[in-house]
């Protein structure tokens, strides 16, 4: 039975609340739990108020085998039970095949703007003379 550490939404419609619950994978996002460790209330302002977690028990779960989702793990760095790892994906800031293509094209008309910019300034210059 894989464990994980997530939260199941409560709250009404509009104005959602998490619990930050131990579930099995298995089990849907709202349904059975084995044991509720905190709160998110995400329309508080951000200050301590806003994330509840009982460390003491997720530090339980977490040697245990459990594993936190991606969101509360990041609830879990800020509170210090967790180390969040950094993620490293250099790929997604470069530009797609498309884009690549179209800043050369840009890139070559400037260059011949330029160009046609000098040209025609150069004989003006010498009839100016």
């Amino acid at each position: 039975m894989s464990l994980k550490i997530r939260l199941a939404r409560a709250g009404s419609k509009k104005r959602p609340y998490y619990h930050i619950v131990v579930a099995d994978a298995r089990s849907p996002r709202d349904g059975r739990f084995i044991e509720a460790i905190g709160a998110w209330n995400p329309l508080l302002p951000k200050d301590g108020e806003r994330v509840k977690v009982d460390a003491d028990r997720a530090k339980h779960w977490l040697s245990n085998g459990a594993q936190p989702t991606d969101r509360v793990l990041r609830f879990f760095d800020e509170a210090g039970i967790a180390k969040r790892e950094a993620r490293s994906n250099p790929n997604k800031a470069e530009p797609g095949k498309k884009a690549q293509e179209r800043a050369a094209l840009l890139q070559k008309a400037q260059e011949a703007a330029a160009a046609a910019a000098a040209s025609a300034a150069a004989p003006a210059e010498t009839s100016a003379e």
